[in-house]
């Protein structure tokens, strides 16, 4: 039988209904960083995915990056994701929480009494973020993270991780990609520790897709290479630790992560090294058994595409799922897994004005346009209102 969009899929113990993925999108509804029952309808219209994944959430008070996002790090927040979760499982749906700790991509206006903002290096992010008191306001440059802070942080994704199950959600995708704390470790953007941590220092700037050439001179190529080895693996540490931590907390397979080769977003940029590391990463979550990856591919919307190669290179290492994104409609979509590029599908904007995206896609009906306006403000305009 052909693979498709609406073909039933296992994922870890999980069975789908389909392998249509609501990707998540930062929606900023969560007052008092409290899940609340506007949430729990949002998520529950959307049910006719395969699997949700919800909007990045913190594990943490340090991880509260943008105004008005969800933890899972009290019992009060606990409580309201229980109300998302009961929802979703009574529409059919099954739903994984992201956790997000924004590292860097943070303002103390966004953040409770006492938090830090914590990053590898104390580099700033480049650019400003909403607050709601202050408006736009420029990041300010993060603390850098002591051994202590790197251990605590590993260790509060495997605390968050079984709060949410103890939520209600079916697992957990650890958000790896675009620019937050674990991309910040994976990238020299962020990331100039000479630790175990970091890579030991610069590394050579490329384009995404160009042809990577050794650094320093041949003489010492033999050293240089050791030396990069080295660094490869410091830059993985973290996102590996964070794995293992939460595969140990709840099980591997209720575990996924999201990742962003070649993504600039937050301030990212691809240097020579850039296939290596995710391909390194790749053996270490094989070695946790993580149940998938999202591969991120924000090309669609102008940011520099994943080079082909390395996500071909990338699906046939992985041992689990591997759920594709970016710009897809029903034909790419179906078109790619027939092909054997990918095993899910991720769809984002287009769930923000069709709650009923997954049926839409399977019955050929055109799809609302949702209001940009609406994206991140509080209420139900533009969130729960869209008819299906």
């Amino acid at each position: 039988m052909s693979t498709t969009l609406f073909s039933p899929v296992v994922l870890g113990t999980l069975s789908l209904k389909n392998r249509v993925v609501m990707a998540p999108m930062t929606r900023s509804r969560a007052i008092g960083n409290v899940p609340n029952a506007l949430m729990a309808t949002y998520y529950r219209q959307r049910a006719g995915a395969g699997l949700i994944l919800t909007e990045g959430t913190s594990p943490g008070p340090n991880g509260l990056g943008y105004a008005r996002i969800p933890g899972v790090f009290t019992a009060e927040q606990v409580r309201g994701w229980r109300l998302v979760t009961d929802g979703v499982h009574e529409a059919g749906g099954r739903i994984f929480v992201q956790l997000m700790h924004t590292g860097r991509v943070s303002h103390p206006g966004n953040m409770q009494a006492g938090a830090r903002i914590l990053a590898p290096s104390a580099i700033a992010a480049p650019g400003e973020m909403w607050t709601d008191a202050d408006g736009q306001q420029p990041y300010p440059v993060p603390i850098e993270m002591s051994e202590a802070d790197i251990v605590e942080a590993i260790a509060g994704d495997a605390t968050a991780a079984s709060r949410g199950i103890e939520a209600g959600f079916d697992g957990v995708e650890l958000h790896g990609a675009n620019g937050y704390l674990i991309d910040q470790f994976l990238n020299t953007a962020s990331n100039r520790r000479t630790d175990r941590w970091g890579s030991g220092g610069e590394t050579v700037r490329v384009a995404a897709g160009q042809k990577q050439r050794p650094a320093g001179n041949e003489a010492n190529g033999v050293n240089q290479h050791a030396h990069r080895d080295r660094g490869i693996d410091n830059r993985i540490r973290f996102a590996v630790a964070v794995a293992r931590a939460t595969a140990e907390a709840i099980g591997a397979e209720r575990v996924g992560m999201r990742i962003s080769p070649y993504g600039v977003f937050n301030g990212m940029a691809p240097d020579a090294d850039m296939d290596q590391v995710y391909e390194r990463l790749i053996t270490g979550l094989n070695r946790i058994g993580l149940a998938s990856i999202h591969v991120v591919d924000h090309s669609s919307m102008g940011a520099p595409e994943v080079s082909p190669v390395l996500k071909a290179t990338l699906r046939a290492a992985f041992d689990g799922w591997y759920i594709l994104s970016g710009g897809y409609d029903a034909d790419r979509a179906s078109a790619d897994l027939a092909a054997h590029r990918g095993d899910l599908v991720a769809f984002g904007r287009p769930y923000i004005a069709n709650p009923d995206l997954a049926q839409k896609l399977q019955s050929g009906q055109a799809l609302a346009v949702p209001d940009p306006a609406t994206f991140y403000t509080p209420g139900e305009k533009g969130y729960t209102d869209y008819p299906a």
